[in-house]
């Protein structure tokens, strides 16, 4: 209990330096982070065009179609009805469909329901279509998956659907279009891949590199257990796993797979940080290195992979020949003392979502200091009050995201320029 209540007293310095560190940001020059916007003057959209200016299975929009979702399908039951009484449903089907959708897609829309009342006191907010079970759509809609609505007005009025897609996009919808005179259409991402806002994964079956000289499943690795990472000098070591940010054997979640000329293929997801670098001759120090979120990488990059020398393992650089998107369940973030790791050969931060490996790094620091005041404890072997010290290797792993690492991105949304966090 007292080793718990240190460790949430130590906690509190790293994030009230976030705080403070943001609010002297905010006096200098430019617009600070607290400033009230002035009032936006809102464009109407005009016939048949859609923000973003990409097609709506595209990962920069509402993203890649998961398969049709029935009712006899387990996923079913994360569709939830609406009953907003400030939104009208047609529900020609008498069954109820057009009131299911995802609970992300009713959030946007109880949102564009009060812009609406707000811009048209008088007008309410009608929904002619949102999930289908009668196959009215083409066979890759998100209809089929309750992440897609199309829209009207209650009065109908077409004249008003122009605004009524900008008022969509600003309720923020995915990807919006006006698609007929009639209606506008409007989708969302999926819960899958939205979930990677909290927090960035390797796949259960990805493979790390112990100091014992085995290769391990990362879904079997242990706190305490050693796996090959970087030190902040650039050189391959071995770092003991001291929790991990995320554990969730049955998540199932959009990966990204990264394949080099070298035969490597790491897979994380999106929202996850990799190292990468321009390369400029053949070798290159780690020094011309940065870290990305994984969805940034591109055709053409080089990420860093462990390589067999006669002086044994290094970081070479290996150029990325493409990158696939799959659908995988089991997701794996462990951390390291290092905060790095090699999964697959490659080199990958231990960290996601905040697009700054030394932040994110910082941040953490109180979890090592924790973990090194309990290791000088057991080495001991007891507590400062006689108690022996329990090994806790080996324990039932949490499940979920670990509570400091919520906390911690809780706050960056918070504190942190937006540009600086995966969105």
């Amino acid at each position: 209990m007292a080793s718990k209540l240190m460790y949430k007293r130590i906690i509190a310095t790293p994030l009230l330096l976030l705080i403070l560190l943001n609010c002297a940001s905010s006096c200098g020059p430019g617009r600070g982070a607290w400033r009230r916007r002035s009032p936006q003057k809102l464009t109407p959209l005009v016939y048949k065009q859609h923000v973003p200016n990409v097609s709506e299975n595209t990962l920069g929009a509402s993203g890649l179609y998961e398969g049709r979702i029935t009712r006899d399908d387990p996923r079913f039951k994360d569709l939830v009805p609406n009953y907003n009484t400030d939104i009208m449903f047609k529900d020609e089907e008498g069954t109820g469909a057009d009131r299911l959708m995802t609970q992300r897609c009713r959030d946007r829309l109880n949102t564009l329901a009060v812009a609406v009342m707000n811009q048209w006191p008088e007008v309410r907010l009608r929904v002619t279509e949102a999930w289908d079970e009668d196959n009215q759509h083409p066979p890759d809609s998100l209809h089929y998956e309750g992440r897609a609505v199309d829209l009207q007005t209650s009065d109908r009025d077409r004249s008003k659907n122009g605004l009524l897609a900008r008022l969509a996009v600003e309720a923020g919808f995915d990807w919006v279009y006006y698609e007929s005179r009639s209606h506008i259409h409007a989708s969302v991402k999926s819960e899958s891949s939205e979930a990677a806002r909290s927090g960035g994964c390797f796949h259960s079956n990805s493979i790390v590199y112990t100091d014992k000289g085995e290769t391990k499943k990362i879904k079997d690795l242990q706190l305490h257990d050693s796996v090959l990472a970087m030190d902040a000098s650039g050189v391959l070591t071995y770092s003991e796993v001291i929790l991990f940010l995320d554990r969730r054997p049955a998540e199932r979640r959009l990966f990204f797979t990264v394949e080099t000329e070298g035969n490597r293929n790491i897979t994380l997801t999106p929202s996850h940080l990799i190292y990468i670098a321009v390369k400029t001759k053949e070798h290159s120090n780690f020094d011309s290195g940065k870290v990305i979120f994984a969805r940034n990488v591109k055709p053409g990059d080089y990420i860093y992979v462990r390589q067999y020398t006669t002086d044994g393992y290094v970081l070479n650089l290996d150029k990325v020949l493409r990158i696939n998107h799959k659908l995988e369940t089991g997701v794996f973030a462990p951390l390291t003392v290092e905060g790095t790791i090699v999964v697959d050969s490659a080199l990958a931060s231990c960290y996601a979502v905040i697009d700054s490996q030394s932040i994110a790094h910082w941040a953490f620091a109180p979890v090592r200091l924790y973990r090194r005041w309990k290791d000088f404890l057991r080495k001991l072997g007891t507590t400062s009050s006689g108690v022996a010290v329990a090994v806790d290797s080996g324990r039932v792993l949490q499940e979920g995201i670990h509570w400091y690492a919520s906390v911690l991105y809780s706050i960056a949304h918070w504190v942190l320029p937006k540009n600086m966090l995966y969105a």
